[in-house]
Formats: C-alpha cells, structure tokens, sequence
C-alpha cells in the first residue's frame, strides 16, 4: 500500500479512538492506539448503548432555560449543577445559551443530522466485517409517553419529521403489542424504526478493539503528558518515552482540554456526568428495543445482561465523587415504565458514571488542526460518541490520507471555538 511505513498515533482508546484505528489501518498506515486504560473503559463502557440516530437536535433551546430552575430543586432531578462547580461552568453556559437562537440551532441541526444519516451503515459495514454483527440490533426505538397530551405528542413527531426522521405514533393497543412489559400507565409512544442499539457497549468496543490488533493496530497503555508537532513529525511525550509520528489523530473524549491547549487552541468542552445501573439477567427479556420516557428523562436498552438504565445531567466537573444516587433513582423512575422489575436490595452495584464531552454546540471536532497540518481532532461527540463512532473513524482516515471527506467538515473544524 502507497501508505505503508507511515506512522500515525490516536490518543484515546474510546469508541472513537478504536474506530479511527480500524479505519486508517485499513488505508495502508501503522497505527498506534495509546491510552492509560484499557480500550472502552471510559465513557464508552456503562452508556445506554442507542444508536440515537433520531436524535439530529442540538441539546441548546431555549425550553431547556424555562424548565432549568424547575429541574434544579431537585437534587435527584434530569439535571443537576454543583454549587462548587457552576462558577467554573458559566462561559460554558454562555456559550450553550448563545447557541439556542434559531440560526445557529438551524446550522448546527444539520450538521448533526448528515453525520447521524451515515451512522448505522458505516456500523454495518465495520461489524460485517469483523464478525460482530450480533453486536448490533436494529429494532428501532421507543420514546414514551404518561401524561403528555396527545396534541402535544403530534407536534414533537412533526417536529422529527421535518427532519426525515423515520418516526410513528402508537397509541396504548399498539404499544402494548409491540412491549407487552410496559406499564398500562403509558398512553401512547413515538416509534423511532430505523435506529438501533447494542447488546453491550463494552464488549462492542473491546470486539473492535480486538479486530484493530488483528489488523496489525499497535496498542500501548500509557498515560499521554504532551503532543507537539516540529517540523513534519508528531513528538508524544508518554511517562516512559518520547515517541515519534507522522501524523496523530486526538480522540481523548471529556480530558481532550489540556492537548488542546498545549497545541494552542482553545476547548470549551465540558465533561457532563451521565450515570447508568444495571438490573439483573431476570429483566433480559423485559424489552426488545432501547425505551426512554418522554417525562422523566432517561433510557433503559434491553443488554445481553439485562435492562441498563442511563441518563440524567451533572455538572460538577472531572474530579468530583461519583453521587451514586443519581444512578439509583432511575431504578424508581424505571418501575414506572416497566412491569415487575427487581426490587431495590436485589441489585448489587452502584451503578456507573460517565463523561459525555459536550461543547456548547452539541457538535463535535473532526477534522485537521488548523495551525498543525500533522494534527487531527476527533472528540467532543456529546451523547453521540457511541453512535457516530464508525462515521468518525471513516472520515478522520479520509482526513489523514488527504482524500476528500464523505461530507463537508467545515462546521465541525475547532477554528469555531478560536
């Protein structure tokens, strides 16, 4: 191949990361995956596991700001803000709030909505590949409803369709046939048909990861303390050596700041704390699609080791205690959504805390660094990563090998936060 002998770096053994390694591998190039962990074990282990292809909106609009005060009395709410935190997070919620005015909630619309377009089918054609087609299931997805008004319901599955979305409107008879396990207290549904979910993000990522190797992918666990470009080579200090490359991809999720930084460039990423818990293999065969509950804001995705609840915002930074009460309580707020799930004492972990790396926009950084041409980004994919992970990978591997990109990556360039 033209490009054998070239070296080229990821950071950052995420979803992302993973997927970028495959995808430039398989162009011709000797990649090495470096992380202090092992690949999948940050925010791409304990997350919800949806495809969420429906979900082409950014997460700024002005709802969100009268509804805000409402979702804070409750320290057990959606959304939660550190008193200690928030002075820290107010440029970000400048920003995040800047970003709710129609033209730029417009623009950055559809720059989400043509990455999620590819989402799947690069999925299909990367698990096709490596034999992990059982790691997909495409069963579509349910947003339901308790108490919202059947106008009102009409008006949201309007407003995905006015974006191509794939959606349809149950009422409780068809519902109810379709997930007899829910709670006859769910009047009607929103069914996303064409997304899809896994049956494991961990053993997903760790199926990839395995396949990268056996492509001939390098993996080295070790901590990253500095990137510099000199010249037309990448110099990656690690705790133990000082390596070299031709080019590296920079896929570090929520921790991407600091990188940024030392290269020059500013990062308004914030690393919103998303909580999830697992149920007990009784509760496999409750769903057969991912459900999320219009009202009380959270997911639960049917595993191959049964229900994982997930969701809710916190703001309270990188180095904050894990509250492990926000992962129990979506165990109350599931009961209410589905029938017969397991009583509190037969659950026997915490739960789990992620980091989403969210930037005001809800878009995400790919493309090369515009003052380092041997430099690119692939982070901030808000609560998309796992979703938009092969696109990701497919595109940055155009990038590096100077081809011209499957869409136009202007909108995502890091040069809009300079």
């Amino acid at each position: 191949m033209q490009n054998q002998g070239q070296q080229v770096a990821v950071i950052g053994a995420g979803i992302i990361g993973i997927n970028c390694a495959i995808a430039m591998q398989n162009k011709g190039y000797q990649v090495t995956l470096i992380d202090k962990g092992a690949p999948g074990e940050q925010c791409s282990k304990g997350n919800a596991g949806h495809f969420a292809t429906e979900q082409v909106f950014p997460l700024a609009e002005f709802s969100v700001l009268w509804q805000l005060p409402k979702m804070l009395i409750n320290p057990l709410g959606p959304v939660a803000i550190s008193p200690m935190y928030f002075p820290k997070a107010i440029p970000w919620f400048c920003r995040f709030i800047i970003n709710m005015f129609a033209n730029k909630r417009t623009k950055n619309t559809q720059a989400i909505k043509q990455l999620n377009e590819l989402a799947i089918g690069a999925y299909q054609e990367l698990l096709q590949a490596s034999g992990g087609e059982h790691l997909m299931v495409k069963e579509g997805s349910l947003l339901v409803f308790e108490s919202t008004a059947l106008e009102d319901i009409k008006k949201i599955q309007q407003v995905y369709q006015s974006q191509d979305v794939a959606v349809e409107l149950l009422d409780k008879t068809a519902l109810h046939k379709l997930e007899p396990n829910l709670k006859d207290t769910i009047e009607f549904a929103l069914f996303f048909t064409d997304v899809a979910h896994t049956v494991c993000p961990l053993t997903l990522s760790k199926h990839l990861a395995s396949y990268a190797q056996s492509l001939g992918v390098i993996y080295q666990q070790s901590a990253v303390e500095h990137v510099a470009q000199e010249g037309d080579h990448i110099v990656i200090t690690t705790p133990i050596n000082t390596q070299t490359f031709d080019q590296v991809v920079i896929a570090t999720g929520a921790w991407s700041e600091k990188l940024a930084n030392d290269l020059g460039y500013k990062l308004p990423i914030e690393g919103e704390r998303g909580y999830s818990l697992d149920l007990p293999t009784s509760t496999i065969d409750k769903l057969s699609r991912p459900v999320a509950s219009a009202e009380r804001r959270f997911i639960i995705t049917p595993m191959s080791h049964g229900l994982r609840l997930g969701g809710t915002v916190e703001f309270a930074g990188l180095n904050a205690p894990a509250n492990y009460q926000r992962a129990t309580m979506l165990h109350t707020n599931a009961q209410y959504i589905v029938n017969d799930l397991p009583h509190a004492e037969e659950i026997t972990h915490q739960g789990w805390l992620g980091f989403r790396p969210s930037l005001p926009d809800s878009l995400p950084v790919i493309g090369r660094a515009p003052k380092h041409n041997k430099v690119i980004f692939a982070l901030g994919h808000q609560h998309l990563g796992l979703t938009l992970g092969a696109i990701t990978g497919k595109l940055v591997a155009q990038v590096v090998n100077h081809e011209q990109p499957s869409v136009n990556l202007s909108a995502y360039c890091i040069s809009r936060f300079q």
